[in-house]
């Protein structure tokens, strides 16, 4: 089952989107972060829409605005993808031909992203401000559905609701000076995260996984309509559900979290292929470029890159002469 918040005459909406594109609007609900929040996953979800398929339809999905499927109140992005690692290592850590480092193979590492920069499927995306290499990053997001904590791989699976499409945009020169601190990246990934074109329930996506568990699913990147990067899913080093488990580890998930897979690699984004091809080829995105992304069984995001604003004038760090009390 699909669901998709979106914006129709200035109402904001949840529905069931039929294989047609019609919208079915749930009744009542304006948000499918609360919708989640107010069930017990999976089967409470279902229920939900199950019920809607007998209220009379709604618009087509071409005559509304898509907003994202939720509002998630965290974003664990994760970076499961060795191939992904390896590029990008040279072109925004400056690494020459080192490959991977052998700490990225002890755990599922992720960082903390912006849930307030989460944007719509057909949404503009501005350019960071100060930046002027930007770049896409296409993966797909597990989003959970009930509360779990310390969670075995074989619990979590029953805690993730569904998935979706998930773009996080990179201010690649202003996240390569960012990481030479070496605390994580900061306002290079700040200003959009695109979710959607919907909200698919995890039951869809079962007959594409495959006997070690990963989902098989196709996954193409287009810039101005060509085609610049494919993979599958199924190439992650970790299971979706040991990346929750190991979210959960000593902490808790939390209904509407999202789990970001971590970029995938051949082209998943120009930075992975910048390091692969010692040049900036394709170049950065620029106002008027418009990334399209497409996944398997969950469907297509396409925005297109705006001018954003000038930065705020602010100072470099005061270097102190030290006083002591």
């Amino acid at each position: 089952m699909r669901f998709a918040t979106y914006e129709h005459r200035d109402q904001q909406r949840v529905a069931v989107v039929e294989e047609d594109g019609t919208l079915l609007p749930v009744p009542g609900a304006r948000s499918l972060t609360e919708l989640i929040g107010s069930g017990d996953g999976l089967d409470a979800l279902l229920d939900v829409g199950t019920a809607t398929l007998d209220v009379p339809p709604g618009p087509h999905v071409s005559e509304v605005r898509l907003l994202p499927p939720l509002q998630p109140p965290t974003v664990r992005d994760f970076v499961t993808f060795e191939e992904h690692v390896e590029g990008v290592r040279r072109s925004v850590d400056g690494v020459g031909a080192g490959g991977v480092p052998e700490a990225w193979y002890d755990a599922p590492t992720f960082y903390f992203t912006n849930p307030y920069a989460v944007i719509g499927a057909h949404d503009d995306v501005p350019v960071p401000p100060g930046s002027a290499v930007l770049d896409f990053e296409l993966e797909v997001a597990a989003v959970i559905g009930q509360e779990g904590r310390d969670l075995t791989p074989e619990q979590a699976r029953d805690h993730v609701i569904g998935y979706t499409a998930f773009n996080d945009w990179s201010a690649r020169d202003l996240q390569s000076r960012e990481m030479q601190v070496r605390l994580g990246p900061c306002k290079g990934k700040d200003t959009a995260a695109t979710l959607g074109p919907y909200l698919v329930t995890a039951d869809e996506l079962e007959p594409y996984r495959d006997s070690d568990g990963f989902l098989r699913l196709a996954l193409t990147a287009q810039v101005n309509g060509e085609v610049v990067g494919k993979d599958l899913l199924s190439n992650m080093s970790w299971t979706f559900e040991e990346m929750v488990a190991y979210a959960s580890r000593g902490t808790a998930v939390r209904p509407g979290d999202v789990l970001g897979s971590g970029t995938c690699g051949n082209g998943g984004c120009l930075a992975e292929l910048w390091g692969v091809r010692g040049e900036q080829s394709p170049p950065p995105l620029k106002p008027g470029d418009t990334v399209t992304l497409t996944v398997e069984g969950i469907g297509t995001v396409s925005n297109t890159v705006v001018p954003g604003k000038d930065p705020v004038p602010l100072p470099t760090a005061r270097r102190r002469t030290r006083e002591r009390p």
